[in-house]
């Protein structure tokens, strides 16, 4: 909506774009410029909030044709681009009185409003036409009422019903499409690698039900077209943008499409080599081959076991840990010890001590 501090703000500098940018840039400028600024991004940076306001001022406006188109001449006359000059033989065109003329019927050099408008003075030229109406007239629209609180005043408190402000006169424009808003949710780590429906409810009172898809990340936004506010008189509402929570899970991790988890194997187990059960996220499990000298940190893969995706499944990430038993019988301490005599001459720091230079 037009508005007297329109001619103070500069939309185009705040969005860091250049008056003849078109749409694409303008969103481009807008969505980097709104993740800098986002209060989630900032908590507690008042000016930080304060900017991301400005931002979505300014998007909400250069966004939409009609009020940019508005904006773009209300920004103009502020500059000069219409300003009062001359009049007569040989004072030059282009200025306001050439404008307001073909209201007033006439060339004259004096220029007057009607006091219905609001300002003192009789007309311009020899007619008596309205500010109200010709303002609008320039700006693309008709106005219905005449002078301030008029017969006709609109709903939102503008002569003739939806015109945006500028000092008692306006320019028309269509119904305004709903506004955007943020909603969030929280979801198990399973439910966010399986996929899963959940219940919101608006401030407005209504529930929405959605379905999450497969493989959402924390953190990650999603759009909701068409769930978020009410639209002016039957326009379009807004988007609902979701921001999901995953819980962490006490067995098993994420690398982006795989799921990891951590294998606990035997001394004896890693030594000798053994097949050992993996458990994977739905319950079951699958089992896999441990190569005789398998140290810990080896990571086995177990194909399609992962993250849902497009075209199949990521893996299942299998990361081996060696137990060292702590309690021993005297049977199995004297096959350790038998084992530490038969490998004495064995170093394994040998590699470490020659990769760190030491001697």
């Amino acid at each position: 909506m037009a508005s007297q501090d329109w001619f103070e703000k500069d939309f185009y500098a705040i969005l860091g774009v250049p008056q003849d940018a078109d749409d694409a840039a303008i969103k481009k400028a807008y969505r980097k410029l709104a993740r800098k600024y986002h209060p989630d991004k900032n908590p507690g940076d008042t000016a930080a909030e304060q900017k991301f306001k400005e931002i979505g001022e300014a998007h909400s406006v250069l966004a939409d044709t009609a009020q940019r188109q508005e904006y773009d001449a209300i920004r103009q006359m502020a500059r000069g681009g219409a300003r009062f000059t001359a009049g007569g033989p040989g004072g030059g065109g282009g200025g306001f009185e050439d404008i307001f003329s073909a209201f007033g019927g006439g060339g004259g050099t004096r220029v007057r409003f009607d006091t219905g408008g609001g300002f003192p003075g009789g007309g311009y030229g020899g007619g008596n036409a309205d500010l109200n109406d010709m303002l609008a007239q320039m700006f693309g629209g008709a106005a219905r009422g005449a002078g301030r609180g008029g017969a006709g005043a609109g709903t939102r408190g503008y002569p003739g019903g939806d015109f945006g402000d500028f000092g008692g006169y306006a320019a028309s424009r269509g119904p305004r499409k709903g506004p955007d808003v943020e909603a969030r949710t929280t979801l198990s780590f399973r439910d966010a690698v399986t996929g899963s429906t959940v219940s919101l409810r608006t401030e407005d009172g209504r529930t929405i039900n959605t379905r999450i898809p497969a493989g959402v990340r924390d953190g990650q936004r999603i759009r909701l077209r068409g769930k978020g506010g009410e639209g002016e008189r039957g326009a379009e509402r807004g988007d609902l943008f979701l921001v999901v929570h995953v819980e962490a899970d006490p067995v098993f991790g994420r690398d982006g499409d795989n799921l990891t988890v951590d294998l606990p194997v035997s001394v004896a187990e890693a030594t000798l080599g053994a097949t050992v059960a993996v458990p994977t996220l739905d319950g079951s499990r699958v089992k896999v081959r441990i190569a005789p000298g398998t140290p810990s940190g080896r990571v086995l893969r177990v194909k399609g076991h992962g993250v849902a995706k497009k075209g199949g499944h990521g893996d299942l990430l299998a990361k081996v840990s060696v137990v060292v038993p702590t309690h021993l019988s005297d049977a199995a301490r004297a096959a350790i010890e038998t084992l530490a005599a038969e490998t004495a001459d064995i170093d394994p720091r040998a590699e470490l001590y020659a990769r760190a230079g030491a001697s």
